[in-house]
């Protein structure tokens, strides 16, 4: 699945986020893996309160729709981290949507030739990570999380130049 997915010719598909999603619960959670919430959830923390769990699949599919359309529009980061914020909001499974959404976000990079976004976990580097994910989804204003995926990513760029050095 992983080699597939990093495939620049891959299309993102909601076969690919379940199966994505899967992988990360299966173990943990495997009556969950891969299905969509069939309650709705509150996020600890957050403002934000998700789409009911009934219009799920429809907010999946406009999701999808709008990565397919903004392909081309908006640079490689951006877009993945936008993905990123946009999956979050919607909080489709009842467990692992970060991981899931962390995992496509940087997917959508390497198909795109870049290299992973790391958010470290690192108390502070966590907490901006959360932070601005919660001002995306308060305030309306993605552009903090874009820079700090973008800052990941030039991190990580700078790592595989120091590699090969």
């Amino acid at each position: 699945m992983y080699r597939i997915v990093v495939n620049r010719k891959m299309d993102l598909t909601e076969y690919v986020i379940k199966s994505i999603h899967h992988l990360v619960l299966k173990n943990i959670e495997d009556e969950n893996a891969g299905q969509y919430r069939m309650i709705n959830v509150y996020i600890s923390g957050s403002q934000h309160t998700p789409p009911h769990f009934t219009v799920l699949t429809e907010k999946m599919q406009q999701l999808i729709e709008w990565f397919n359309e903004n392909q081309t529009a908006l640079h490689p980061v951006q877009l993945a981290a936008e993905f990123h914020f946009r999956f979050v909001y919607i909080h489709p499974f009842s467990d692992g949507n970060g991981r899931t959404a962390r995992l496509l976000m940087n997917l959508i990079l390497m198909k795109f030739g870049y290299p992973p976004a790391i958010v470290k976990a690192a108390n502070e580097a966590r907490l901006s990570y959360y932070e601005t994910l919660e001002l995306a989804s308060a305030a309306h204003n993605v552009e903090p999380f874009v820079s700090l995926i973008a800052g990941c990513v030039a991190d990580s760029l700078q790592r595989y130049i120091g590699a090969v050095k």
